[in-house]
């Protein structure tokens, strides 16, 4: 194995064994471009071949005040050469920018961890700032850790001071040079950080060859500096993944990409309506550079017109699709019951976020499963879908589609803030292997048209407005089972209602399979959304110890698959962890009367395997299996050192 300095000799690599993943994090201000070095750290590891995966973590201000504890903004990413289900438990390694960065992540750093701190930014006005009595540097207070500190923001000044550059734009460069060690000490290659470099900068080339030599500075402070060995390289191996095509991809990009495809799968072009919120505006960013795919993208001026105009489009014979958050879902709300009511395909994104009301914008949660389930006025049953994780994004879109064009009705797609943001390798599939589902419209005038009439899946026909003899009305006054007309009575309204409800009960979805372990035994994990990683992970430390615990995940949760009751019947215990106060557990004891105990986290924050694993051992009673083999290896000891 090479490294940029010297062959490693046989003895060294015995000594220094290649960790099989490590988890990095990036802090600082939100103003050090923190989410834009974990990016292109993101882009050479997935260049490197390593498999990976991403946890954007950063405040809700636009832009908080400098140095402030809420103002911190981190980027964590685990990579390795096995797989990587997670965004890792415990950082290896913290880059922390300044004092504040430190103080809010560190207590997140393992046990004898790695901190690479700029002590350049630990000033007085900053330590005060960050509440620190003393410079944490200094005081003793980071021996749990190792450490390395230098100014970081001199070296910066250092390496861009023949560019003329001021003192302010030149400290924007040290996160390229932070970039820069950090490449060097993963045996990363540059180039494509530089290529980078000097697309984005096409215009301001000067900007380009600053950031440039500031990466190259962080690299070549890795390999000269003398620190007595203390630092060295980890060269991971690529992880063992199936041949083929592909690319990092976010849950935004993925959802958006199958929402494509599921059009062209339907043979629709595609309107998408929505509102600027956050986490779900990255869905328009990413659907208006698609309109070569017959996508038109309108940025309304509320939600209820971004809703209202994504139905007029489905009237008009489009595939009507909208997105939003939480707040956003609720306004909606009225507008989605019209969707039922005139029996029309839409789809609707949710990317769940901290609530209730305007909450915690930017950080991630569950707690929207009751909403999209029973979230609307009167009984308006629709189909809701939920995604494990970015790449899964993809499928769940497609199927959306299909349940909303073959069903004609509204389908919900529940996401969250952190499979919106994060990011991992997805292998590009086939599209040729995906069935396609073409949408017929009605034609036949017949001896009269009935807009509610019904086909074997009680999908009433889709005419396109101004089809000659297809003139009909709807709307959301109760209609008139077949024909249309309005009509109020207690007896058509009851057998409407019922229709509603038996179409959306009757969507045929596949059975529901184990992920890991039996069909039955002693404990289910029962989980739905982005607590796939965790979840998987830590049943497969616990299944290794020896423990009988399967993992169940739903991707369908309204209707539920067929067999999932009686497959949740044949455990002892049902554990469902879930980022809300418990409401897939209680939709669970609803539908199959089973004893499913909650494990719950409203922090903000994802799972960390190890709150599962504790769950899982209380459960069932104790250790009794020995200790769980981590999935990864330590890291090399790195002595603390101040040069």
């Amino acid at each position: 194995m090479a490294t940029a300095i010297h062959e490693v000799t046989p003895a060294e690599a015995a000594a220094h064994p290649a960790p099989e993943s490590v988890v990095v994090r990036f802090a600082g201000d939100s103003g050090d471009g923190m989410q834009l070095t974990g990016g292109q750290f993101t882009l050479s590891t997935a260049l490197a071949g390593n498999d990976l995966a991403t946890f954007p973590d950063f405040p809700a201000e636009i832009r908080a005040p400098q140095g402030t504890l809420f103002g911190v903004s981190a980027f964590q990413i685990n990579f390795g050469s096995t797989e990587i289900e997670t965004a890792g438990d415990q950082p290896d390694v913290l880059v922390a920018m300044n004092p504040a960065g430190l103080k809010v992540n560190v207590d997140a750093l393992r046990p004898g961890g790695l901190i690479i701190a700029d002590e350049g930014e630990f000033t007085d006005r900053n330590l005060a700032k960050a509440k620190y009595d003393a410079n944490p540097l200094t005081d003793g207070s980071l021996s749990r850790w190792q450490l390395l500190s230098f100014n970081i923001s001199q070296l910066t000044l250092d390496a861009v001071k023949p560019f003329g550059l001021g003192n302010k734009e030149a400290l924007r460069c040290k996160n390229m040079w932070t970039l820069g060690l950090s490449l060097w000490m993963f045996d990363r290659d540059r180039q494509p950080i530089v290529d980078w470099l000097k697309a984005k900068f096409a215009k301001l080339p000067v900007l380009a060859e600053a950031n440039i030599a500031a990466l190259n500075a962080g690299h070549a402070y890795g390999e000269t500096a003398e620190l007595s060995g203390p630092l060295k390289q980890h060269s991971i191996p690529a992880a063992a993944v199936e041949a083929g095509l592909y690319r990092t991809v976010t849950g935004a990009d993925a959802i958006s990409l199958g929402l494509v495809a599921g059009a062209q799968l339907a043979g629709l072009p595609m309107f998408f309506g929505g509102y600027p919120i956050t986490p779900a505006s990255a869905i328009l960013h990413s659907l208006s550079r698609l309109k070569e795919f017959g996508v038109t993208t309108f940025q309304a001026e509320d939600e209820i017109a971004a809703i209202a105009s994504a139905i007029g489009a489905s009237y008009a014979g489009q595939l009507g699709v909208t997105s939003s958050s939480g707040p956003g879902i609720a306004l909606k709300g009225e507008a989605m019951g019209l969707a039922i009511m005139t029996e029309l395909p839409l789809v609707i994104v949710n990317s769940q976020r901290g609530g209730p009301s305007t909450g915690l914008p930017t950080k991630t949660e569950q707690s929207d499963l009751y909403q999209a389930v029973y979230g609307r006025n009167g009984d308006a049953p629709m189909p809701v879908l939920a995604t494990r994780s970015a790449a899964d994004c993809f499928d769940v879109a497609i199927e959306a589609v299909r349940i909303a064009t073959q069903y004609m009705t509204p389908v919900m797609i529940l996401t969250d803030g952190y499979i919106a943001n994060a990011a991992e390798p997805w292998k590009v599939p086939d599209v040729s292997t995906y069935a396609p589902f073409p949408v017929r419209f009605a034609t036949d005038t017949g001896e009269g048209f009935h807009p509610y009439a019904r086909d074997n899946k009680l999908a009433r026909p889709w005419a396109k407005p101004g089809t000659p003899g297809l003139l009909h009305r709807i709307g959301g006054i109760e209609k008139k089972q077949g024909t249309g007309n309005i009509d109020y009575s207690p007896a058509n309204h009851q057998e409407m209602t019922d229709t509603r409800r038996d179409k959306v009960a009757g969507v045929v979805v596949p059975d529901q399979q184990v992920e890991l372990g039996e069909t039955s035994g002693r404990l289910a994990v029962v989980g739905w959304g982005s607590t796939f990683g965790p979840i998987h992970q830590a049943v497969r430390r616990a299944r290794r110890a020896g423990r009988d615990v399967a993992h169940i995940h739903i991707r369908h949760i309204w209707p539920m698959p067929a067999n999932l009751g009686a497959l949740l019947k044949g455990y002892d215990a049902i554990l469902v962890p879930e980022m809300n106060t418990g409401q897939l557990k209680t939709v669970l004891r609803d539908q199959f009367l089973v004893d499913a105990k909650p494990l719950n986290k409203v922090s903000g924050q994802p799972f960390r395997i190890a709150e599962i694993e504790a769950a899982i051992d209380a459960a069932l009673g104790g250790h009794g299996g020995g200790e769980v083999a981590a999935d990864r290896t330590e890291l090399p000891s790195i002595a603390a050192v101040n040069p």
